[in-house]
Formats: structure tokens, C-alpha cells, sequence
């Protein structure tokens, strides 16, 4: 991550021993198989699909209250859950009718499952939606002169084409709704290019040198990070990458030991942790997290202690929004089949003398030109965050008695150019951090 120079962040962080990780095999309900792909902001909702191995496939819905749940079809033989919004209360996929179209569906408790509509015919599938449920993404079959598959925003009943006359999927939301990620078809040279979209326009990301083509997997709460896979021409390379707004994309390297391929599949709502699979000297996937500060770590090493009875975890699918809760698909060793598991990589949290931990503290971007953000790495509760001037006076008030596990993103609200200091209050402790506006 990029600092701006001159930016002082006062700390004073004591031992804390993080106790209660946990990890958790979710089952495979009536089937063989499970995969989870996504899971709630507070790791309480799990989703994904349930598999016989061979073609049926069911998306399901996991709680530790009510174990693995079908969510039915639109009476076709098939369904998979992508994604649910950060409350857990709104669940996104695809399902098929009786008469064999594939359908995208949006699923609450109180509706059931609800038939989004397509851009002209199926198949149709949603892939991602916004931290309400209001805003989903995906892709559908649509076209003037010849149909073919395109992405998709969907609100208030309204199905939008937004990759025009081009082949595209849209696989990511941001947690408002405003920026939606995916891929695209480039008829000029047909190769496959990653974009972000918003109201504003289509912008492609480009790719790695020695690449050439990419696809986005997830984005930021905010909007301002994507993840994401870059590939060459042929298919058989790729590279997990994270690209930032101003900063372009990164390359976020293998796991070493003779693997060559990497993909990143989602993203914490800061954007900071990156998850994914990564290939190892055996040609086989593993489950990956990567920070700035530590690079690509295999979640098999990082949590051996979870998986001594021989169990791997293959894949890491999705991401909580503060990157505590991951999910996925592994090796259950007890149960001897491929399943979808919950990694709680922090549970409950005890520090010495709490009250002088001090919060880790920044804001982006530097300088900040339109939307600032004020991103703070705490465990516990932030009495207050607040702007204040060169003078010493508070300008804005951003945050208070906020209960945070990981990090939290506040908005920083509209301010006059100049030179500001956003500080955060955990008791007595105290971070400071100078940041410059630009109009």
C-alpha cells in the first residue's frame, strides 16, 4: 500500500494472543459435496452449492443454527448460491426452470426464491450483490442483432445492460452498489480484459506485463480495489492480482516451491486482505491470504494447527467485509470427501492492558481529491474518530462508539482544501494521522 510522505501514525501496540480461531466443515446436506463461496459480514450465513460429483448441483444456505439448507430450484434439476449481502439476509445465483433455462434468482427468507429477469433470454446468473441486497450483478444472454452474453446490474426490479455491445460478466459489487467489476470480450483483438464500471463509464484495467488478458473476481466495499486473475493468451497462466484506483495493478506473486499459477477471488471491504487458491509444486490448488505486509501465505501453514488430522483446505472463495470469516472448498480428511469449511482466523481477542493498545490508523486516498476514507485497524470499541484543522479545532466528527474486530472504513465527509488531522479515541489510547484535501 501507498503512504503520502510526511504522514506520522502514533502507536503503542502491546501482546495480544488471538484465541478462538476455529474451523468449521459445513457438510454436504444429502450430496457428496459442498462448496461455499461467499459468507455474511458477521460469519453467521454461509453460501454456495452442493454437488452429487456429476451434474446436479444445489445451492444451499448454512447457519450453525440450521446446518446446510436447499434453496430449491425453479423446478429444473439444478441451483448455485454466489453470494449473500453483508447482513446475510439476501442470497444471489442461479437456478434452473423446468424447461432447462438457467435463471438468476434473488432469495430471502420471506420470498423465497425470485426470478430476476434476463436482458432478452437465459441463460442468466447474479454473482454478486451489495451490502443491503438491493443492487445485484451478473450476466445475461441480451443483444440487438446477435445474443450473447452480457453483464448486468440489476435494482428495484430493472435489469441493465452495462458491457453495451460487448461479451461480458459482471462477477463483483461494491457495498453501496455504485461500482460494479467483471470481464469483457475485446472483439478487436479477442482477448478478455477486466473493467470497472460506473454511472461515469466503462474503464478497463489492463493486465500484467507478459500476460495480456484479465478477469476481476471481487471488489472493495468502497470501489477503490479489485481482484482478480491475469492470464496469457492461451489460457494456461495466471497471476492473482489487486489493482487500486491511482495505483493500477499489482502483481501478487505464487506461493514458491515450484507454482506457477495464482488467482484472487475476493478482497476484505478495505481492501487490504486478498484471498484465493494458488498452485503448488504438485500441480494442486491451496488456499491462500495475502496482505501487503506479508505477502501470499497458504492458510495450510498459517492454520496448521487446525488441520492436523490431514485435512487441506484447497481454495479461499470469499472473504467477511472486516477479513476475519473466510470460506471455501477442502479435503476433509474424517469425512474422506471435498467440503466447504468456515475459517474463523480471529475469534474473540485478549490484550494486555487494553486501554493503551491505540489504533492503527490512515487515510486514503493521499491527497484526497473527491471521497476520502479513514481506514482503522482496532479490536474493540473506538470512542470517537474526529477531524480536526491546523488550528486544533473539530472540523467533523466520522465516527463514535464504533465496535470494530479488523478494520473499519468510515467516510470522511465533505471538507474545504487544506490540511487536516483525522485522530481516533480508544480510551486513553490515541492515533493521529495528517492528510491533505484538494479541490
Amino acid at each position: 500500500m501507498k503512504y503520502a510522505a510526511g504522514i506520522g501514525v502514533i502507536t503503542i501496540v502491546l501482546c495480544a494472543e488471538a484465541v478462538g480461531q476455529s474451523l468449521t466443515w459445513l457438510g454436504t446436506g444429502n450430496q457428496r459435496y459442498s462448496v461455499a463461496f461467499d459468507v455474511s459480514a458477521d460469519g453467521s450465513v454461509v453460501v454456495g452449492f452442493l454437488t452429487d460429483g456429476a451434474e446436479l448441483a444445489r445451492a444451499f444456505r448454512w447457519t450453525a443454527a440450521t446446518g446446510i439448507q436447499e434453496l430449491g430450484t425453479f423446478g429444473g434439476r439444478g441451483s448455485i448460491a454466489h453470494a449473500v449481502s453483508a447482513n446475510g439476509l439476501v442470497i444471489v445465483g442461479e437456478a434452473d426452470s423446468a424447461d432447462g433455462a438457467t435463471r438468476a434468482f434473488r432469495w430471502t427468507a420471506q420470498t423465497g426464491m425470485m426470478d430476476l429477469g434476463t436482458l432478452g433470454t437465459s441463460p442468466t446468473a447474479a454473482y454478486d450483490v451489495s451490502d443491503d441486497g438491493s443492487v445485484i450483478v451478473g450476466a445475461s444472454t441480451g443483444g440487438t442483432f446477435v445474443p450473447m452474453q452480457r453483464a448486468f446490474r440489476w435494482q428495484a426490479g430493472e435489469m441493465r445492460n452495462i458491457s453495451g455491445d460487448r461479451v461480458g460478466e459482471a462477477w463483483g459489487v461494491s457495498g453501496d452498489g455504485s461500482v460494479v467489476v467483471g470481464h469483457m470480450l475485446d472483439p478487436t483483438n479477442l482477448t478478455i480484459t477486466a473493467f470497472r464500471w460506473t454511472e461515469t463509464g466503462m474503464q478497463t484495467l489492463g493486465s500484467l506485463p507478459d500476460y495480456g488478458m484479465s478477469r476481476a473476481n471481487g471488489v472493495s466495499q468502497d470501489g477503490a480495489v479489485v481482484v482478480g486473475e491475469a492470464m496469457d493468451a492461451t489460457g494456461a497462466r495466471g497471476r492473482a492480482y489487486r489493482w487500486q484506483y491511482g495505483f493500477g495493478m499489482q502483481d501478487l506473486g505464487t506461493l514458491g516451491g515450484g507454482g506457477t499459477n495464482s488467482r484472487a477471488l475476493d478482497v476484505s471491504g478495505d481492501g487490504s486482505v486478498v484471498v484465493g487458491a494458488a498452485e503448488v509444486a504438485s500441480g494442486e490448488y491451496r488456499a491462500f491470504r495475502w496482505t501487503q505486509a506479508t505477502g501470499m501465505q497458504d492458510l495450510n501453514v498459517v492454520y496448521a494447527s487446525l488441520l492436523r488430522d490431514g485435512s487441506v483446505l484447497g481454495s479461499a472463495d470469499g472473504i467477511s467485509p472486516n477479513g476475519r470469516f473466510i470460506v471455501g472448498a477442502g479435503y476433509n480428511a474424517r469425512a474422506n470427501r471435498l467440503e466447504a469449511y468456515l475459517l474463523d482466523t480471529r475469534g474473540t481477542t485478549s490484550v494486555e492492558d487494553s486501554p493503551a493498545a491505540s489504533p492503527l490508523l490512515r487515510v486514503e486516498p493521499q491527497p484526497v481529491e473527491g471521497q476520502g476514507w479513514v481506514r482503522v485497524q482496532h479490536e474493540g470499541t473506538l470512542e470517537r474518530v474526529e477531524v480536526v484543522d491546523v488550528l486544533g479545532r473539530c472540523v467533523a466528527v466520522v465516527g463514535r462508539g464504533i465496535l470494530t474486530f479488523g478494520m473499519a472504513s468510515l467516510p470522511l465527509p465533505a471538507l474545504p482544501a487544506g490540511i487536516y488531522t483525522v485522530v481516533a479515541r480508544a480510551g486513553e489510547a490515541v492515533a493521529a494521522e495528517r492528510f491533505v484535501v484538494v479541490r
